[in-house]
């Protein structure tokens, strides 16, 4: 990691009043939790684009439900990495701290992250496969086919957005805004490929925001990042955070600098 952009960028996380963090696979990775492009494990006998959606839970609901559930089961086992509890800390810190996650799999709130947007919703849920029902309830993993809506009577399904679906207005509006308003964005994890969620490293920095890239390798949002620190999530996140803070040099004026 490149230790002046390390120590630029923390000055710049430290000075901020306003702060949105937007997450992706890269994140999860870390925490053992495989991606979509991983051709391994679970994805190996699951191909993303044509069974998560809502045709093929149409076509074949005991399926798509069956791998849903093997999935929510391994997400509970996986635990939140010391990237996550970084976050938690960086909360602590800023005025305001906004988590924009394009995961599913509910880390950031099991680590302790309070003000979580999730553009493509999450696996911790299940709701109603009828548009107008609206229910949610926990998602239910022991269930061996999809459960009957409680309200309604339609089939639950995961509350996650599948292809070829909007995702949720309401988390949309939400992102875009606090993406406006802040001083930092940091984009962690993500590989900016994913469409409109990408767009907002690039919408931070037309309104003036610093925008600080961490991951191993060079994405399409690297042409956005005014900083990029090459480091995984679970290393670079603790790293910048205790750079702000414990290893901060004192401020001119402040109580600990030089007279």
């Amino acid at each position: 990691m490149d230790e002046r952009a390390l120590a630029e960028a923390a000055r710049r996380l430290r000075r901020a009043r306003a702060v949105v963090v937007f997450t992706g696979a890269g994140m999860s990775r870390d925490s053992g939790i495989p991606t979509f492009r991983d051709a391994e494990g679970l994805w190996a006998r699951f191909r993303p684009e044509e069974w998560a959606t809502e045709a093929a839970f149409r076509r074949d609901p005991e399926r798509v439900w069956a791998w849903y559930a093997e999935r929510h089961r391994r997400l509970r086992e996986a635990a939140p990495h010391p990237g996550y509890e970084a976050l938690v800390e960086l909360e602590a810190r800023v005025p305001a701290l906004t988590i924009v996650t394009q995961n599913v799999d509910g880390l950031h709130r099991r680590a302790g992250s309070r003000e979580v947007i999730e553009l493509h919703g999450s696996l911790e849920r299940a709701r109603c496969s009828a548009p107008a029902c609206g229910y949610e309830m926990p998602f239910p993993a022991d269930a061996p086919t999809p459960p009957p809506c409680p309200r309604c009577g339609a089939r639950l399904r995961p509350a996650v957005v599948w292809f070829g679906e909007t995702l949720p207005p309401e988390a949309v509006e939400r992102a875009w805004a606090r993406t406006r308003a802040c001083d930092v964005l940091l984009a962690v994890g993500t590989s900016g490929t994913v469409w409109p969620a990408a767009e907002l490293p690039w919408l931070a920095r037309r309104h003036g925001a610093t925008v600080i890239e961490i991951n191993p390798e060079p994405t399409e949002l690297t042409s956005a990042a005014h900083l990029v620190l090459r480091a995984p999530a679970a290393a670079g996140l603790p790293a910048l955070v205790r750079q702000a803070w414990d290893r901060a040099p004192a401020e001119p004026g402040s109580s600990n600098s030089e007279p």
